[in-house]
């Protein structure tokens, strides 16, 4: 994906949201309130089976401002840019239904731990993993 095009077109934004970064590997969604940024980055796959030899993939989290400090809390991880993309929206449109004018990071951690990024997982018609020998 080319990296001057929004991957969520502005159209789509709920109210309040603007784009803050934008990369190859990495992409960003700041609301001024409640104060907080949405991020999507590439990482390693740590942890993931090996048989399905995903090496990288997008982890989503969130920061906010905490005094002098910036804390990032992990939302979760999917294996496309695409799951990334839809991830955040979905991220964008719980924050905004439900703690649109909190200042608590706490209450919007709550939002958020209740997200499912599950659905954003693609869906293959095959699914296949390799046979090894064992």
């Amino acid at each position: 994906m080319p990296t001057d095009r929004h991957p969520i077109p502005r159209t789509e934004l709920p109210p309040g949201w603007g784009l803050t970064e934008l990369g190859d590997d990495r992409f960003a969604y700041r609301h001024s309130r409640p104060p907080i940024v949405l991020v999507a980055d590439v990482t390693a796959a740590d942890g993931s089976h090996p048989r399905l030899g995903i090496c990288r993939c997008w982890e989503l989290c969130y920061q906010y401002s905490l005094g002098d400090r910036i804390v990032s809390e992990t939302i979760g991880r999917v294996s496309t840019r695409q799951a990334a993309v839809d991830g955040v929206l979905e991220c964008m449109r719980c924050v905004h239904d439900v703690v649109s004018d909190v200042e608590d990071p706490v209450a919007v951690d709550r939002v958020l731990d209740r997200v499912s990024l599950s659905c954003f997982v693609p869906e293959s018609t095959e699914t296949t993993i390799p046979e090894t020998d064992s």
